[in-house]
């Protein structure tokens, strides 16, 4: 049974009619990426709800078993060799409940756009491939395609030449950049429409990846 996620929305000044739900990364919570809706510099009216869940509580066995949010547990730095899969599919579970919450709102799927940072990002990415209707896309940043022994007998038809976005720090001593580059061009080989830019920076979010995230949001949104 999937938890029952805690999320903070933010509505838009227009009628809604496309939704981004983003996820954060290990240890933050929903807080984190509320601030950058500002940023990304949408129309006035816009019409793009955005959910940003908390992931649950649980212990973190590479920081000594300290609970905190996270969406799966992480045993060590080798961030493929010990993978929590009951943990990634059972948040993934989690997720795809507010995505269908989101269509019997009234919401196309191919309005939804899922988002993630970090652990968030491999959810996002888990997920989205999986889902089995059309979205809008999907946002990967500093982050790492999980259980891709698996992708290809799970992977969604409906997801086909989906486009996705994933962006890196070249600096980033957490996640390190050859996994960012390794999941774009596994996702590319699959198939799926990927857009891969680097940027000079730790693990973390800069103002040009911002930007472009902006242009890319825009772009599937309409």
């Amino acid at each position: 049974m999937p938890p029952d996620l805690q999320l903070i929305t933010l509505e838009p000044p227009g009628e809604p009619d496309a939704s981004v739900i983003w996820l954060h990364g290990l240890g933050a919570d929903g807080h984190d990426f509320e601030p950058i809706v500002p940023q990304l510099g949408l129309a006035q009216g816009h019409g793009v709800r955005f959910i940003f869940p908390h992931a649950p509580i649980r212990p973190i066995s590479i920081n000594g078993g300290m609970e905190m949010r996270g969406w799966y547990d992480i045993a060590d730095m080798g961030l493929e060799r010990k993978t929590d899969e009951h943990g990634i599919r059972e948040s993934s579970e989690a997720v795809a409940l507010l995505i269908d919450k989101e269509i019997g709102a009234g919401i196309s799927s191919r309005r939804i756009i899922l988002a993630g940072f970090s652990q968030g990002g491999a959810i996002a990415l888990h997920l989205g491939l999986r889902f089995p209707q059309r979205l809008a896309g999907i946002l990967a940043l500093s982050t790492y395609l999980p259980l891709p022994d698996s992708l290809q007998s799970e992977a969604a038809e409906a997801q086909q030449e989906l486009p996705i976005f994933v962006g890196h720090g070249t600096q980033d001593p957490m996640v390190p950049e050859k996994l960012g580059s390794r999941t774009a061009q596994s996702l590319s080989i699959a198939g799926y429409t990927v857009e891969y830019k680097t940027y000079v920076m730790e693990h973390s979010v800069s103002a040009d990846e911002i930007r472009d995230v902006s242009r890319w949001m825009q772009a599937q949104l309409g």
